[in-house]
């Protein structure tokens, strides 16, 4: 009776000891997350709730690489990058993304005008992101009805209402149920990765096989341009939407400065498999190329799924898979974009910062941000009512503007990589004072390497990659699909990317150059 008392404390004090161990770990994060997140000069605001599994779901229904190869068919895609130098820069794991690295990477002289170019480039690229990411979705949706009722004739004005929709359910998503988020994201993780399989399994099953040859040496250049290469790099801003990360969230990520990057180079990996994979699958069993590229369907897959499973039925449920992925990648840009307009509200660079700057009460959500991503995407796509190449247009802001502030941030990179401007930690005492003011906006040399680093020369190699491939997609985003141009074939990226750039002109020059200053320090280091 004595003995089996002992062992009943001695299980209790176990288990106690263990609740309290855990629950020591989860306090050491926290106190981690927060201490990196003061040294960028930012007081912890938002609640951490997304670990890796969360994030990485996050990060990879952005991507949506495998999903993307159906919505994309024959845009041209190659799905790969270096991603890597987005990683190697995570040393100050906040919201702001780009535009704050590119405050500590930048000349102390140029680092308010550089980060202030790099924030509106960010913002407008996000913004663009959603309205372009919803309008899938409606897309998608109306290919769903198109295969079950072939009387259907779509309609302009239809794919709006359905982008309508997708938004509709992105905002209650993250706002109403905002913090079961990360919970949601794990459990789309699993869809989309069950998804795959159920794609890949009956294309491959069902569908005709073409021979090796036909896939790997037969180049289509269906643009009419003056070269098979040329073709290439015209189509190869297709794959620029595979590169899209979640370091916008880094604020509400458990040990962020390891977390982040880690998640995004294995959803790159992830990506890639499941990508290239399908990929692979879709160009042996697509059967009749042409009858695809020229049927009446809304996407040209659809033509290819019905060639392969032979069935209404069996293509419906393959696109309604599509449809519940494309619905969590938008409530994910939602997300994204929503923290990275709060982020630069936060930091004075946008109108009415002090209103979409504040969090919910309750939550630490920041609700009005949201709401204010939403608008903007409900107007951008009144666009595509009256004219589809404008709303086109407007959503190239997505790869051209996004890519631009991945490149400020990547080349700044390099120049301080090539002139040993960033230190390790291992070369400052722990008793160092510089310890306390490093990796601060406009620190202007004071910059030490988070945990997260790729070996030399390797990570130089990396970055100067990356700055090539970002300077390449940038440049033939401007370029139109295909020869000879029309007015309804004409890219106009630059006229929308020129617009953009003359309105946060404007507002620097009236506004902005008083209250922006580059990302605001909250902390007080004296």
């Amino acid at each position: 009776m004595v003995l089996n008392k002992i062992d009943s404390i001695r299980e209790s004090v176990e288990l106690q000891t263990n609740v309290n161990h855990d629950a020591v770990l989860r306090k050491s994060t926290f106190s981690e997350d927060n201490e990196m997140l003061s040294r960028t000069g930012k007081k912890p605001v938002l609640k951490r709730n997304f670990g890796f599994m969360s994030i990485l779901g996050f990060s990879c229904l952005i991507l949506s690489t495998w999903q993307g190869a159906f919505v994309l068919l024959g845009v041209g895609l190659e799905k790969y990058s270096a991603t890597q130098s987005v990683g190697d820069s995570y040393t100050a794991p906040t919201a702001g993304g780009q535009y704050h690295w590119v405050s500590l990477l930048a000349p102390k002289s140029n680092q308010k005008v550089l980060s202030y170019i790099t924030g509106w480039l960010t913002v407008a690229g996000w913004q663009a992101n959603v309205a372009s990411s919803a309008y899938v979705s409606g897309t998608l949706i109306q290919g769903f009805i198109e295969v079950l009722y072939p009387d259907y004739s779509p309609m302009l004005w239809h794919a709006t209402l359905l982008l309508y929709g997708a938004l509709a359910l992105s905002i209650f998503t993250t706002t109403v149920v905002g913090t079961a988020l990360p919970r949601i994201e794990s459990t789309l993780l699993v869809i989309y990765t069950l998804g795959f399989f159920g794609v890949l399994v009956p294309l491959v099953y069902l569908g005709p096989h073409g021979s090796a040859s036909e896939v790997f040496t037969t180049f289509n250049n269906g643009g009419g341009w003056s070269s098979q290469g040329l073709s290439f790099f015209v189509g190869i801003s297709g794959n620029a939407f595979a590169f899209l990360g979640a370091d916008s969230m880094s604020e509400e990520i458990r040990n962020a400065a390891t977390v982040v990057p880690r998640s995004i180079v294995w959803s790159i990996v992830l990506n890639g498999i499941v990508g290239l994979s399908m990929f692979i699958a879709i160009l042996f069993c697509i059967g009749d190329l042409d009858a695809a590229v020229n049927s009446d369907f809304i996407y040209p897959f659809i033509e290819v799924l019905l060639q392969a499973t032979r069935s209404v039925a069996g293509t419906a449920v393959i696109i309604a898979i599509l449809i519940i992925v494309d619905l969590g990648l938008v409530i994910g840009v939602v997300a994204a974009s929503s923290r990275m307009l709060w982020s630069f509200a936060r930091d004075r660079g946008v109108p009415g910062w002090r209103q979409i700057s504040k969090l919910d009460s309750r939550t630490s959500i920041p609700v009005i941000a949201i709401v204010c991503t939403t608008i903007l995407s409900i107007l951008i796509g009144l666009i595509s009512i009256g004219s589809p190449v404008a709303f086109n247009d407007v959503i190239s802001l997505t790869v051209s503007g996004l890519y631009a502030s991945y490149f400020v941030a990547c080349i700044l990179l390099l120049w301080r990589r090539c002139t040993g401007s960033i230190k390790s930690s291992l070369e400052l005492l722990p008793s160092d004072e510089r310890l306390r003011n490093v990796n601060l906006p406009g620190s202007a040399g004071n910059l030490v390497w988070g945990p997260w680093r790729v070996p030399e020369p390797f990570g130089t190699v990396l970055n100067a990659f990356a700055c090539m491939y970002l300077a390449i997609v940038f440049f033939f985003s401007f370029w139109p699909p295909a020869t000879p141009v029309t007015p309804n074939t004409m890219n106009y990226s630059s006229l929308v990317m020129g617009f953009a750039a003359i309105m946060s002109g404007l507002y620097y020059v009236l506004v902005a150059h008083k209250t922006y200053t580059g990302p605001v320090v909250d902390m007080n280091f004296s």
